[in-house]
């Protein structure tokens, strides 16, 4: 489905990107200001990257883009002999110093645009040295059709198996109920919430928009294409890499080729070894542990009734006093100039409320949530169990700071049904596609599990486990648990919050930026917010 540009487009866009014709391209010739820009309005956008670039930016007088990167249309540009030049340069400092450090010092944009919501996720995974950014479900509808097909991952060992018609009727299903209820949910929502004085007619439709696509987007099969974006170094991108090649999935696979090609344009010295024999060897190392641990697994545990669980499972955490000496330690230690063995004994003697005084004055001085705790609290630790639909994880697994690792997606654990489907009765039809989906992805998965998990709408639940510092749980929750985050994630971080505070209640007692209000139009506030700076910028560059 390549898109199509004319030839004086061609002409201009072949300066930006390494290729216009793939759907996996790397960006180049643009400042970095332009790419994060570039990159921001992409994930809320319907548009390829390709196509944002040209309209939005490009043919947008306004936007000064051919001022920003001295631009000249007639002119063009290639920088393929300056890349060549500095490949030989890189591979001689590499040789020189024999440093893999030095990878960290490039890198580069990537698009990989009709890529799979499963897909999405292995290139997110990476928490280090990587910043990814996806076209949202939250602001983007996804009922468009490109030649009478609405656009999903046609897996291609099931495409080529007896279960394909099986599995592109239950696609059909899907988007069609999605689509069908965009209008029909949007205006039952206007009718609940009609238009307030004072608030822009911007900020309404694009609150109501937000709320109807979070009421939705349940519906989604997790094979839903989309894209993404990554900004990455050298280094990291050559891992990730390596872990793609290794995996199980004939898409993720595709994909590692296609990155390592177009990637091999602009960072070419630092993603080589992602597939040479070296790369090889790791990816047979990734792929022999994961089938290993899949082999043990079934030795070990007897499939069995799945338990009745609670959304969130405090199963590893500290005793209190035993933390709060962790705390102290550390917060003494920085303005101190004694061991930390002499610290802790010390601390080891205090009174729970001489802990407390010192904990107090870490922290005491917080007036938001951008005032983080320093990195005492990252001494201690705590891990919880998460059962959550796949929409919630998707939303959480952007977190860096902490280890995550999830379960194969499936339908074992049910799904969530919106309360505002309940409410407008509009739940029965949205559970029939839920159960429809479940009878084929349990017929499917019985030859092919891992590929079946494309089937799974995003309003079934998976299980995965979050272990994270103090530190970081006060990022958490306090900017997940905010008003206008959706609903499903912001219970999460509440439920997370609750359970710190019940056992560490001095740890916890300055976690006071968690909001646990109930909001029902989520989105509305920000858009305000939204409006006053427009309102801002246009005051100070003219409308």
């Amino acid at each position: 489905m390549a898109e199509q540009f004319t030839d004086e487009e061609q002409k201009v866009l072949s300066r930006f990107f390494t290729n216009l014709d793939k759907p996996v391209f790397a960006l180049r010739n643009l400042p970095e200001v332009v790419k994060g820009a570039l990159f921001s309005r992409y994930s809320r956008s319907s548009k390829s990257l390709r196509r944002v670039l040209m309209d939005e930016f490009i043919n947008a007088p306004e936007t000064g883009f051919k001022e920003i990167v001295n631009f000249d249309t007639e002119k063009g540009g290639n920088e393929l002999v300056a890349i060549k030049k500095a490949e030989e340069f890189y591979d001689r400092v590499l040789v020189g110093y024999g440093d893999d450090s030095v990878a960290e010092l490039a890198g580069a944009h990537i698009a990989v645009e009709n890529v799979s919501n499963i897909a999405t996720k292995i290139l997110q995974d990476g928490r280090i040295g990587l910043s990814p950014l996806e076209k949202s479900t939250r602001y983007v509808y996804f009922d468009q059709k490109i030649n009478d097909h609405y656009l999903y991952y046609e897996e291609p060992v099931l495409m080529a198996s007896e279960f394909a018609n099986l599995y592109k009727k239950t696609m059909e299903r899907l988007f069609d109920t999605y689509s069908k209820l965009i209008p029909e949910v949007s205006k039952q929502v206007m009718e609940k919430f009609p238009i307030k004085e004072g608030v822009s007619e911007r900020a309404y439709r694009s609150t109501i928009r937000a709320k109807t696509c979070d009421i939705l987007r349940g519906l989604l099969p997790a094979a839903t294409l989309t894209n993404t974006g990554i900004f990455g170094n050298g280094r990291a991108f050559e891992y990730l890499l390596t872990k793609m090649y290794a995996s199980p999935l004939t898409e993720v696979k595709v994909l590692a080729g296609s990155m390592n090609e177009e990637l091999g344009k602009v960072i070419p010295s630092f993603v080589k070894r992602a597939n040479d024999k070296y790369g090889q060897a790791q990816q047979e190392f990734f792929s022999e542990t994961r089938k290993a641990v899949e082999e043990v697994t079934k030795e070990t545990l007897a499939e069995g009734i799945l338990e009745p669980a609670s959304s969130v499972r405090l199963v590893d955490f500290e005793v209190n006093h035993v933390a709060e000496i962790k705390a102290v330690t550390a917060i003494l230690y920085s303005a101190s100039y004694l061991s930390m063995e002499n610290i802790r004994n010390k601390a080891l003697k205090m009174t729970a409320d001489q802990r407390k005084k010192i904990i107090d004055e870490y922290c005491i001085r917080r007036k938001n949530r951008r005032h983080k705790p320093g990195r005492a609290f990252e001494n201690i630790y705590y891990t919880f169990d998460i059962l959550g639909n796949y929409g919630l994880f998707r939303d959480l697994h952007r977190h860096r700071i902490l280890t995550q690792e999830r379960q194969y997606l499936s339908t074992r654990h049910g799904f969530d049904t919106p309360k505002e489907l309940v409410e407008f009765e509009l739940d029965d039809e949205f559970e029939a596609c839920m159960e429809a989906a479940n009878t084929v992805y349990k017929e499917i998965a019985k030859t092919y599990p891992k590929e079946a998990q494309y089937l799974v709408p995003l309003a079934y639940k998976l299980r995965w486990y979050m272990t994270l510092n103090l530190r970081e749980a006060y990022h958490f929750c306090e900017l997940r648990a905010m008003v206008q985050g959706h609903i499903d994630y912001r219970k999460i971080a509440q439920e997370i919050y609750l359970e710190i505070k019940k056992v560490h209640p001095v740890l916890g007692e300055h976690m006071k930026f968690v909001d646990m209000s109930e909001s029902e139009l989520e989105r509305l506030e920000s858009e305000k917010k939204i409006d006053k700076k427009l309102e801002e910028i246009s005051k100070k560059y003219g409308s």
